[in-house]
């Protein structure tokens, strides 16, 4: 595809904006034309820290730019507060981007990618906008992704701070749960649906309507509930909505929270996101809120425990809601504090069914790989079975590894630099299978808690100290995103919830292959929380550890992209995995 160069024109932002946009487009009737005269996008920035190079920025489209510039001088700082705040800066710019091929629904698209872009940016702390614009078919929709890296390139000249590489965006956890990705049919049909119910639910005034969004690793859950509370925390109406977004995973509820302060969410609400049990605490059942969206629903407690008095978070948080919006995955229950007996899933699935508020999304988002090497994983954890390793037709890229230290090697080979376009965020994962005690040191001496396998070994993660300048650096980032963690194996701990472009799993000696089948062994885990036994409804006392470390299997076998590179401890394991890949590479 051909497509002509983008205009992109810088003028400072104030009274004489628009005169010094008409000198700057002088002498070149195309280019005044285009910017002038067409749809344009635009984005106005202002430094918030100078100390720490942070930014203010307000992203917007327009018909007539001459005609908006004039609408936020004049007459939005009476009505806004971000435009009151803007209006008070004295060192503000505006980027205006014009293009041939500019219409409405293609400058709407640019202008939500450019939220989805800022909106992950580390120096952005504050973006302004009140819409997501993701546009369906239109005559120029096959041009957006050419020339939107096209404005993105020209716009990192400008400012490479304010545009850095791409594909560091792209690796960041706040892009992946942005509420800016444009949505599939399926979660395009699941948001109307639940927006419906929302607003039937609320009108009705009942209590405790639950909506059960159910979907596997990779199906677009996260995405689908980020557009679900922006949305609803933008809703115009009579009051605004009273809602909240809970997630019991430290490491996820960081995300949400930047996502929240970014977009300006949390200012009536500081803990618009927070934690389960916090909500629970501050919230009695006499004055119920409006809407909760809990992601990770399949991570809530159900039992008591030192920092959680009650028997079952779900159903506290019901008695506290007028709409619950639950999103689960029964395959990533990892604990025995969350663990659901079959029995009560298939209740709240049965009682969200009878009210039309089932929601399933089937479509894998995450790994970009055949249908045929996904089901072979699903074998393999679920099905336990080893069979035909396919040739994945999608070029997914799935290996077993000889040994640990060419694990390491493949892994660090496609983390590279991160000003490649060709890498990307790629980590080593392991099973817990090695023993690590939280804030405690090893009795051995040893400076770290290590993954060993005969003389090589790393350290589990968050345990490389990083120095002043890069700890400042890594506040608000995923424990895969540090830089320092490459060096590192991380754990379901660290990693669920989260995408890789490469994985590297370690399975470690919980993982067997017996008499042709694959079989988990709970005594060689170190994952107490997955082994010890659980109190089911009838009181009786069972180990739900085989269900459990599937489950734990599952999650670190589907955090790849576009690879996974396995070795096993288990030499029976080892020696079929290599066996399986074998025939693959014969054929």
């Amino acid at each position: 595809m051909d497509l002509k160069s983008p205009i992109v024109e810088e003028v400072k932002y104030n009274a004489h904006a628009i005169q010094s946009l008409e000198t700057a487009v002088k002498g070149d009737e195309k280019k005044k034309e285009l910017i002038l005269d067409y749809p344009t996008d635009y984005i106005i920035y202002t430094k918030r820290d100078v100390k720490t190079d942070t930014y203010e920025v307000y992203v917007g489209e327009t018909n007539d730019i001459g005609r908006r510039t004039l609408q936020h001088l004049n007459e939005d700082p009476k009505e806004r507060p971000d435009w009151d705040r803007l209006s008070k800066k004295d060192d503000i710019s505006m980027l205006v981007i014009g293009h041939e091929h500019f219409n409405k629904s293609l400058t709407l698209d640019i202008e939500n990618r450019l939220m989805l872009y800022l909106g992950s940016v580390d120096s952005v702390k504050q973006l302004d906008n009140r819409r997501t614009n993701s546009q369906s078919k239109y005559f120029t929709s096959d041009e957006m992704e050419p020339l939107f890296t096209k404005i993105w390139r020209k716009l990192r000249v400008k400012n490479k701070t304010l545009f850095p590489v791409e594909r560091v965006i792209r690796d960041s956890a706040v892009f992946k749960a942005s509420p800016f990705h444009s949505l599939t049919k399926d979660q395009a049909y699941a948001r109307e649906l639940i927006m419906n119910k929302v607003t039937d639910a609320i009108g009705s005034n009942k209590i405790g309507q639950m909506i059960f969004v159910e979907g596997e690793a990779g199906s677009g859950k996260t995405v689908l509930l980020s557009s679900l509370f922006y949305l609803l925390s933008n809703i115009d109406g009579e009051r605004p909505l009273d809602n909240y977004l809970l997630v019991n995973h430290n490491q996820q509820l960081t995300v949400y929270q930047q996502i929240a302060k970014k977009l300006g969410l949390d200012k009536e609400n500081p803990d618009i996101v927070s934690k389960p049990t916090r909500f629970i605490n501050n919230h009695s059942e006499d004055a119920p809120v409006d809407v909760v969206l809990i992601d990770e629903a399949h991570l809530l407690w159900t039992q008591g425990k030192q920092s959680y008095q009650g028997n079952n978070q779900l159903e506290d948080i019901l008695k506290r809601a007028r709409v619950v919006i639950v999103i689960f995955d029964k395959h990533q229950t990892l604990t025995t504090e969350e663990y659901w007996e079959e029995a009560e899933i298939n209740q709240l699935r049965e009682s969200a069914n009878k009210q039309g508020n089932l929601v399933q999304l089937k479509n894998q988002m995450r790994m970009d790989a055949s249908a045929q090497t996904i089901n072979w994983i699903k074998d393999f954890v679920y099905g336990r079975k080893l069979t035909f390793l396919p040739k994945d037709d999608r070029g997914y890229d799935l290996r077993v590894m000889k040994s640990p230290e060419d694990l390491e090697k493949e892994i660090k080979k496609h983390a590279g630099s991160e000003e490649s376009d060709e890498h990307g965020l790629s980590r080593m994962l392991a099973t817990f299978d090695w023993e690590y005690i939280d804030k405690k040191k090893p009795k051995d001496g040893d400076e770290h808690w290590d993954v060993k396998i005969g003389e090589w070994e790393k350290p589990w993660n968050l345990q490389i100290e990083p120095d002043k300048e890069l700890k400042l650096k890594n506040r608000g980032l995923s424990w895969a995103e540090q830089p320092q963690t490459i060096n590192e194996i991380g754990s379901t701990y660290t990693i669920q919830g989260f995408d890789l472009n490469y994985s590297g799993v370690i399975i470690g000696p919980s993982v067997t292959y017996r008499h042709g089948k694959v079989v988990f062994n709970p005594d060689a885990s170190f994952n107490s929380k997955a082994t010890r036994r659980r109190t089911l409804k009838d009181n009786s006392k069972v180990r739900v550890a085989d269900q459990l470390l599937a489950n734990e299997l599952n999650v670190l076998l589907t955090r790849g992209v576009h690879g996974l590179y396995i070795y096993a401890v288990d030499e029976a394991l080892q020696q079929k995995l290599m066996e399986v890949q074998n025939e693959r590479n014969m054929n």
